[in-house]
């Protein structure tokens, strides 16, 4: 899974993916990872904004299909 931010602003127009690891050491292994758990967490780290949203991609790639088997 990628979870990339992005800031609504029109001023910074920046996205970013999330490292997810590093989410999980700084809020906790047990901490929710849903849209409305994060965002109140995030803010543009271009423009300063809390105005971001948030992408959630599978990975889709053919070795990722292995995995957890």
């Amino acid at each position: 899974m990628t979870v990339t931010a992005y800031c609504h602003t029109q001023r910074a127009i920046i996205s970013r993916e999330l490292e997810l690891v590093k989410l999980r050491d700084r809020f906790s292994q047990e901490a929710p990872a849903m849209t409305d758990d994060l965002i109140p967490k995030l803010k543009c780290a271009k423009c300063g904004s809390n105005k971001v949203g948030l992408i959630y991609s599978p990975d889709t790639s053919p070795s990722a299909y292995g995995k957890g088997s």
